[in-house]
Parts: structure tokens; C-alpha cells; sequence
């Protein structure tokens, strides 16, 4: 399945240059389902829709990218001290975390950075053994415990081993949690304090299925009030996912989109390029 269906709205804008007259005849209705099927939301299928029906020579490229914000910042907040640049990373259960920081380890490492993963999910049977697999496969160096082990301990404990080994990154794998649970928020403000009596904390990234749809857009928001939210990862977008939701997590939630998953694969996590998602989804 493509991430969009929007051959035949391009076809249609095409039609409609040539042929102005037949504006009349188009069920823009119709339009306006799809976009919300696409779950790009009934706010900005409707914008969509009136900028269309209102200038047909309007570029659907250029609208959408738009919609993206194509000129944000989308690269990693990054440190102007020695310190390492601390990435918490966090999300609702199954939607790809930890496979992500492992992707994001690698992907770091290949670009010539030491990087210490803190795996701070330890409530998760299987969660250190996964991660520390990852750590081993994106060269990276592993922080752990023992199961049920304060996680705020072990993020403090890998802040400190970047700190001693010269690290560039410290990313902290925190354990996935339903955004209505307040405990269990409230345990990710914490980490959150631990770390920065020793340091900042850089970025807090949080991961979304793309698969998700709006409730998407309900959990970033829960976990914008508890932690704090800088970017977000978008996981799942392998031709599986519908794609809309990124869209209105640029324009609804405010955190640019800095990554995305495409694959299962340890170098399947690139940074989000507006220009490019927009053009694949137009020739989809």
C-alpha cells in the first residue's frame, strides 16, 4: 500500500489547468474524504481542499511542503561544550523504540560519533537484551542493570560513562508507557532530573507509529506536557503506513519530525526530508 493515494488528485489539478470549466463537476467532498482517510485530519484535509478549489494552479507540491514547515530546523540539538549531547527517547508501547535507538546509535556511529546507550527500560523482561544487541551491532557502548533497577539510576550511570570515555552521544532507552498512565509519565520526569543534575538533556524524541493514525497526535501531546518534546522519530513509514499523520504532527503538535523509520533493518532510519517524503507521495 502507498503511503498516499494522490495520482489522481495530481491528474485532477492537471485537468483543471486545462480544462478551468470543469472545477464545477469535481466532488471536492469526495477529495476531502480521502485526505482524512490518508489521516492527514479534517483540519488540514479542509485547508487543503479550499487552497485547491480556490487557485487550481496552486502547486499540490508546494501546498503540502507547506504543511510541513519545509524550512525547519530538523537536525539534532547538539552541545557547544565537551559535554556529551544527551538524547532521551521515549513512547507508548510498541511503536519501535528501542529498535529505534539502536537504528540511531548506528546511524551516529557511522557518522564518526562515540555514542553510550543507557538502556533505562528495565522493567521489560527481554528490553536489555534486545538493546544490548543493537548496541553491539551499531558499535556503540551499553550502560544496563539488573532487572527492575531504577531506570533513573542507569541514565544517570550512562550520562556518566559518556562523560568518561569522551562520548559525543548519550542516548537513554526508556521503557515504553501508555501516555495515561501518570506514574508511569511521572517516572520519565524524573530520569529527566536525574540527568541533568549531572548535565542537560539535549533532545527528547518521541517515537510514533506511523500506522498510529490521530491518536498519535494524543500521545505527543501527554508526553509534551510530562518531558518535554523537541522532535519526533515516525516509525513504520515502509509503505505500510498511510503518512497523513505526519502532517499534523508538524502542524498540530509544533515538534518538527527529525527521523523516520522505513524498514527493520539496522540502517533503516533516516533523517526526515520534507522535499522528498512530499515527492514520493505525490508519484505513489
Amino acid at each position: 500500500m502507498a503511503l498516499f493515494s494522490f495520482s489522481g488528485i495530481t491528474s485532477l489539478i492537471s485537468k483543471l489547468r486545462r480544462e478551468p470549466e470543469a472545477n464545477a463537476n469535481v466532488d471536492w467532498n469526495e477529495i476531502e474524504q480521502q485526505l482524512i482517510n490518508s489521516d492527514l485530519g479534517p483540519k488540514l484535509s479542509v485547508e487543503l481542499v479550499e487552497l485547491l478549489k480556490k487557485n487550481s494552479n496552486a502547486s499540490l507540491e508546494e501546498s503540502l511542503l507547506e504543511l510541513l514547515g519545509k524550512d525547519r530546523d530538523r537536525d539534532l540539538v547538539k552541545n557547544q561544550n565537551p559535554n556529551p549531547n544527551v538524547i532521551l527517547i521515549v513512547g507508548v508501547n510498541g511503536v519501535g523504540k528501542t529498535t529505534t535507538v539502536g537504528k540511531l546509535a548506528h546511524y551516529l556511529v557511522a557518522a564518526g560519533n562515540k555514542v553510550v546507550i543507557g538502556a533505562a527500560d528495565t522493567f521489560r523482561a527481554a528490553a536489555t537484551g534486545q538493546v544490548s544487541t543493537w548496541a553491539i551491532n551499531a558499535g556503540a557502548t551499553l550502560v544496563s542493570g539488573k532487572d527492575g533497577a531504577d531506570p533513573a539510576a542507569i541514565a544517570f550511570d550512562a550520562v556518566a560513562k559518556g562523560f568518561e570515555i569522551g562520548a559525543d552521544f548519550v542516548l537513554i532507552d526508556t521503557a515504553g508507557r501508555l501516555h495515561t498512565k501518570a506514574g508511569l509519565m511521572d517516572e520519565l520526569s524524573k530520569i529527566r532530573r536525574v540527568i541533568e543534575k549531572r548535565t542537560s538533556v539535549g533532545e527528547v524524541l518521541l517515537v510514533i507509529d506511523g500506522t498510529t493514525g490521530q491518536n498519535g497526535l494524543a500521545q505527543a501531546q501527554i508526553f509534551a506536557q510530562t518531558v518535554g518534546v523537541t522532535g519526533v522519530v515516525v516509525t513504520k513509514l515502509d509503505g505500510s503506513a498511510k503518512g497523513g499523520i505526519a502532517f499534523a504532527i508538524e502542524r498540530d503538535f509544533g515538534a518538527p519530525i527529525k527521523f523516520v523509520g522505513t524498514g527493520e533493518a539496522i540502517s533503516d532510519l533516516a533523517p526526515f526530508e520534507a522535499a522528498a517524503f512530499v515527492a514520493a507521495l505525490i508519484s505513489s
